[in-house]
């Protein structure tokens, strides 16, 4: 187990949809050859946090860490992706994965994936590992997404976001579903819980999903096999995004990149870089604890150079940076324009997201309905 990450280079194909997408893309009808052409990097996002069942005293048991490894690697199968790689510090586990990342807490469990993982096939064995292990039961769940270039690759139900809602909505009966953003355009879909007063600590995260990107940019995370994992992410400027964080980064053969990093009360941060330039993407994600992200975006950006970005920040009544609106200032609009920026209230969080696009750049066309 890597304590900041062994330099690594993983020989999996991440410049085309893998074996298994194809057979995927055969049973939905969809040409292989389309299907190989493409990979899609925007990934599905699921948070669940998790509290001791009622009758259950709370005690050194109650902690999803004590979910065995290989429990977690079974849980992987279902989803259709592996464990390459990870690393720890005293608060939490970080997973990289061959389609993203997981991590694990001790009441929270986050797991991304990209591709044509099948992410919501492991919700009900996750809740039963948990009540296993843990004698944990769900407080909350936030599962998200961007719209997909490529909705027609996705197995049922990823293939809409509707499909996804009636497949949670099977699970939960207090779910509630939400889309910001343009429906004929860029979007991004949450499904939450609707109850009140849930997670009391602070909570707030950032999350940046990047198109379009720098080719010169890109072409770091491309013919890795000769390259340095370390290395591309101090040359990349990775690095400085949030400096104080331990890092474990894998990259991929023969393009690709996957970065975890920790720091201390419980953060975490975690990039990933699909670089060809048909459909090119960077996703960042973190934690952070910040009043102002104003600094942190502009980082991103410059290190990245997107032609377009969609951000949301999600913050909790308890979060240091207040109301998720003022704390995410457009200081970046002197080379980008802003499409749209939106301001949401839940019962327990509020959320704000933007899109924005460099200027010169047009806003692409979309069918209404996307994925």
């Amino acid at each position: 187990m890597p304590n900041g990450g062994d330099a690594r280079i993983v020989m999996a194909d991440r410049c085309s949809g893998p074996p298994k997408e194809e057979e995927e893309a055969e049973l939905n009808g969809v040409d292989n050859d389309v299907a190989a052409d493409h990979y899609e990097g925007t990934e599905k996002l699921l948070e669940v946090w998790f509290r001791p069942q009622e009758g259950k005293h709370a005690s050194i048991k109650c902690d999803l860490r004590n979910i065995p490894r290989q429990e977690l690697s079974k849980l992987m199968v279902l989803v259709k992706c592996d464990i390459v790689s990870e690393m720890e510090d005293k608060d939490q586990r970080a997973y990289i994965l061959s389609e993203s990342s997981m991590f694990v807490s001790k009441t929270r469990f986050i797991l991304k994936t990209c591709g044509t993982t099948m992410l919501l096939e492991a919700l009900q064995a996750l809740f039963e590992l948990a009540e296993k292990y843990c004698h944990f039961e769900v407080e909350d769940i936030f599962y998200s997404r961007k719209n997909f270039l490529r909705p027609e690759l996705q197995s049922n139900p990823y293939k809409s976001f509707e499909e996804e809602v009636r497949w949670l909505d099977e699970i939960f009966d207090c779910g509630a579903a939400y889309v910001l953003g343009r429906i004929n355009g860029e979007c991004w879909y949450l499904y939450t819980l609707d109850r009140r007063n849930v997670v009391q600590q602070p909570d707030q995260t950032l999350e940046i999903l990047m198109t379009d990107l720098d080719p010169d940019v890109m072409a770091l995370f491309v013919d890795t096999k000769e390259k340095d994992p370390k290395q591309v992410t101090k040359v990349s400027g990775i690095d400085k995004i949030i400096p104080q964080a331990t890092t474990d980064e894998v990259l991929f053969h023969p393009c690709g990149y996957s970065m975890n990093g920790l720091f201390p009360n419980n953060g975490y941060v975690t990039i990933h870089v699909t670089p060809q330039a048909e459909f090119s993407y960077v996703s960042f994600e973190s934690n952070v604890e910040m009043e102002d992200y104003s600094g942190l975006v502009q980082r991103i950006i410059e290190t990245f150079k997107p032609g377009r970005f969609v951000m949301t920040l999600f913050a909790n009544e308890s979060a240091k940076c207040g109301s998720s609106f003022r704390a995410l200032k457009e200081t970046f609009l002197h080379t980008y324009r802003r499409q749209e920026k939106q301001f949401s209230q839940f019962k327990n969080y509020d959320l704000t997201f933007g899109h924005y696009v460099k200027d010169g750049l047009h806003q692409k066309p979309a069918s209404v309905g996307v994925g």
